[in-house]
């Protein structure tokens, strides 16, 4: 019995050890949250589809008071399944919306994400996302930064 009483102690033991371990592991990704030096962002809002099921748009301004410009990899929306850059382009008389992979902020200046041009386009959209309330939207940068604004949720109709 008292064979068996050992072997429990230690398992539990080397468990409380490895779940800190883990927890220490995790503390460089909260440092990650941090945003860049002099990226600020404003008037976020999520327009909700006119059809449930249909992707949202997040439309904002994120303005950079900062010497060198930042590189904007990519978006993610509490309460959605993915998001994506877009950006609208005409060629030939044709409308298009593209995936944008990365887009710059250039250095002590702005950039708009505006309806009919650049904008992050929201999948997958969770049932509680409604209009009048705010959804957190996440910018994650290409050194690793990030930046969480509210959105104030639009409905179709509403003025963008």
């Amino acid at each position: 019995m008292k064979i068996a009483f050992f072997p429990a102690i230690a398992l539990a033991v080397g468990t409380l050890g490895l779940s800190a371990c883990g927890e220490e592991a995790q503390a460089p990704a909260e440092a990650a949250t941090n945003s860049p030096a002099g990226v600020a962002v404003a008037d976020g809002r999520l327009v909700l589809p006119a059809v449930k099921g249909n992707p949202g748009a997040i439309y904002f301004s994120v303005s950079n008071d900062s010497d060198s410009p930042v590189t904007i990899r990519n978006a993610s929306l509490e309460g959605a399944g993915s998001a994506m850059i877009h950006q609208m382009s005409t060629a030939d008389g044709q409308a298009s919306m593209n995936e944008v992979m990365q887009v710059d902020v250039p250095a002590n200046g702005q950039l708009e994400f505006k309806p009919g041009d650049l904008h992050v386009m929201a999948m997958e959209l969770d049932e509680t996302l409604a209009a009048g309330g705010t959804a957190d939207v996440t910018l994650h940068f290409a050194r690793g930064d990030k930046v969480t604004f509210p959105a104030q949720i639009l409905a179709a109709g509403d003025e963008r």
